[in-house]
């Protein structure tokens, strides 16, 4: 039996005894969500809460070419008009140990009316398989040293 069947028969079997009893969620091993994608949910550190509440998500995965690593972003509720600079950093939200990969390889954030922006960049650096990642919205290129948003990037289940 894999790994993924007795680490999916477990999770069903804490569902159904954390229930009383009863099926609250039924999990089907042969379907479970292996990858090869980092991914992160941001939100607003808690010293600009009230002031700005800025969601999103992000991802990082392999190139189309060995060697290359392409990284995503999309945020929601931001300002619209705003420009936002956003990088993939080493480390976690809070201990940022720098950028991953050329600085200039990331574009930025353009918030449409909606309050919504996407953004993709391709680093010319092979996708890691271990270590700490996280992705940074800065709130303007004048105001690198505030972020706006942040997520700690999750590594891919192998």
């Amino acid at each position: 039996m894999g790994a993924r069947h007795v680490v999916a028969g477990a999770a069903l079997a804490l569902l159904v005894t954390g229930c009383g009893g009863r099926r609250a969620v039924e999990l089907n091993p042969d379907q479970a969500v292996v990858g090869s994608r980092w991914n992160a949910i941001l939100a607003t550190p808690a010293g600009l809460a009230g002031v700005v509440q800025v969601q999103g998500e992000a991802w990082m995965g392999a190139g189309t070419t060995p060697g290359q690593t392409i990284a995503s972003v999309t945020i929601r509720n931001a300002a619209p008009g705003g420009e936002h600079p956003w990088h993939v950093h080493r480390g976690q939200c809070g201990n940022d140990l720098g950028i991953f990969g050329p600085a200039d390889a990331y574009g930025q954030l353009d918030v449409g009316s909606s309050g919504s922006a996407s953004a993709t960049a391709t680093l010319p650096v092979p996708l890691p398989d271990s270590g700490a990642y996280m992705v940074n919205v800065h709130a303007s290129r004048a105001n690198m040293g505030t972020i706006i948003a942040c997520g700690n990037l999750a590594p891919p289940i192998r």
